[in-house]
């Protein structure tokens, strides 16, 4: 294996894949290496500044990839000590189990996954424990079966959103408490409350925790698997290569570029993938070698192709009344996932999102001029947002791809139009309603600050796809378990692996896929 450091599992990835395998094999005893792009992220007020987050992207890696046509783009990626889970909103749903299968929609079909949703089931329930996730299974019509109910309540909705919840149910809807992974105090009711003193309640969506009360992959599983003697953890490693020896089968070398050296070396019995579906396919491209003249795991040709970001749509509307909420994001909405009375394919779902403020407001007053009314301040405006996400199902496509230059840059193809129909007939959907819950009828407003990003392409939080698992070689690039077809020690663990995207939050099932691999790797190892 040659005179540089050997272990057990190698991890490329400390996110919700690489940080929740970690955590899965760190009390099995064996030896266990996460290599981290990043650094910790600091904790400082800039946490939780508008300005600093949004409208500068101060944390946001200073990157760019090119798009078809060669022009640059800023990505919303952030490389730091739990990945994206850093500044994702902790939105944390499982998948409906038609999602599992063969799904038709206006733009094309979501094809079926080589597991089922009871495959997964009991993975999602320890994977809602252990994250801290706060809800209620059964109130969402459209959810499947659970084995389990949450560890933890529903954060209560605050009034102006129980007002919006009462509206919706009038208007015979299904609203339901979002589930939410947040460590929050209860009250004397056994109800989690929003008034924790743990927590600065609308800094949620899109910021960084300054006080650690959100549950991401750093705090819930990085930490307390580096308690364990058998693992550990090198930061500003970025991964360049991974070798393999000269039969092609086995990677023997994962190859880091450290602060201040050329490179260093490190192998494993296994290496497991988790970089981002992005930057996972494109590692396995940058590997390339005789055997695998198109990259690693790639015989299929598949890696890099059918990446999938969701389609979707942040929004403001403006209350007739004010809106005091501090903790906003606790209601969503499923009636329409599957389909609707006048539509015959699926629309998506809606939930509630972070608060807008002023600085966010007054970052975005350019794209609105003429929008809004002239006598309405930013500050009176943000008293009065009330803030909604919709998501609707992006298809994979084999030409929406990323591929690499003959420099190494991170090229990406997308078709921006992919199945949007059911996103806009969900907004058409919210929008005629606006009157019936409080609304401003004609203000609802696009946030793209929130998608961090200089146009759509750059919205790559719900990044997966390019690395899709399946029980045929010839169209997968992985087994069910997650492994490389082509190679016998190779894995990929974060959203590269999903056949198709539904339309939730992915981050849940690539934590319950981590906990199932890592069952898997714990037999494997043993």
């Amino acid at each position: 294996m040659g005179d540089f450091p050997h272990y057990d599992l190698i991890i490329v990835g400390s996110g919700a894949g690489g940080g929740t395998l970690a955590h899965r094999l760190a009390p099995s005893g064996k030896r266990v290496l996460i290599l981290e792009r990043g650094d910790y992220l600091p904790r400082e007020r800039d946490n939780w500044d508008s300005t600093a987050v949004f409208v500068k992207g101060k944390y946001r890696a200073p990157e760019f990839w090119l798009d078809k046509h060669g022009n640059e783009f800023p990505p919303e990626v952030n490389y730091y000590v739990g990945g994206n889970t850093k500044f994702y909103g902790a939105a944390l749903f499982r998948l409906r189990p038609e999602d599992f299968g063969e799904l038709r929609h206006h733009g094309g079909v979501s094809p079926a996954w080589p597991i089922r949703y009871e495959d997964l089931e009991p993975y999602y329930t320890q994977a809602e424990h252990l994250y801290l996730v706060h809800g209620r299974h059964g109130e969402d019509p459209w959810e499947g079966p659970c084995s389990s109910q949450y560890a933890f309540p529903p954060v209560e909705h605050e009034p102006r959103i129980q007002q919006l919840s009462d509206d919706l149910e009038k208007r015979g809807l299904h609203p339901f408490h979002l589930p939410i992974g947040v460590n929050l105090t209860q009250d004397a009711n056994g109800r989690a409350t929003h008034a924790s003193a743990c927590i600065r309640c609308n800094r949620v969506d899109g910021f960084p925790c300054l006080v650690r009360a959100k549950s991401d992959a750093q705090v819930i599983c990085v930490e307390p698997a580096l308690e364990h003697p058998n693992v550990e953890m090198v930061t500003n490693a970025r991964v360049t290569r991974l070798e393999t020896d000269p039969t092609g089968r086995s990677v023997t070398a994962v190859v880091a570029q450290l602060p201040g050296e050329e490179e260093a070396r490190f192998s494993a019995d296994v290496v497991a993938v988790a970089c981002g579906a992005v930057n996972s396919a494109a590692l396995l491209l940058a590997s390339a070698n005789d055997r695998h003249p198109a990259g690693l795991a790639n015989s299929s040709d598949v890696v890099g192709r059918n990446y999938m970001r969701h389609n979707n749509l942040a929004l403001m509307a403006v209350s007739k009344e004010p809106n005091d909420t501090q903790f906003q994001k606790t209601l969503a909405l499923h009636d329409w996932y599957l389909g609707a009375d006048d539509w015959d394919y699926p629309l998506g779902g809606i939930q509630m999102l972070g608060k807008s403020d002023a600085e966010q407001i007054h970052g975005e007053a350019p794209r609105w001029a003429g929008a809004v009314t002239p006598d309405m301040p930013f500050e009176v405006m943000a008293h009065h947002a009330v803030d909604f996400w919709l998501c609707g199902e992006d298809l994979p496509q084999p030409d929406n791809r990323v591929t690499l230059d003959g420099e190494g840059r991170i090229h990406l193809a997308l078709d921006e139009s992919n199945n949007i129909e059911g996103l806009t007939r969900l907004r058409q959907k919210l929008q005629h309603m606006l009157g019936h819950l409080g609304m401003h009828e004609h203000h609802l407003l696009s946030r793209s600050l929130y998608l961090h990003k200089g146009m759509p392409i750059g919205a790559t939080a719900h990044q997966a796809g390019t690395v899709r698992f399946g029980t045929d070689p010839a169209s997968s690039a992985l087994d069910v378990n997650c492994k490389a077809h082509d190679l016998d020690n190779l894995y990929v663990v974060d959203t590269s692996f999903f056949p198709s995207i539904g339309a939730v939050n992915p981050s849940l099932t690539a934590i319950a896929n981590a906990l199932r691999v890592g069952d898997h790797l714990v037999e494997r190892l043993s």
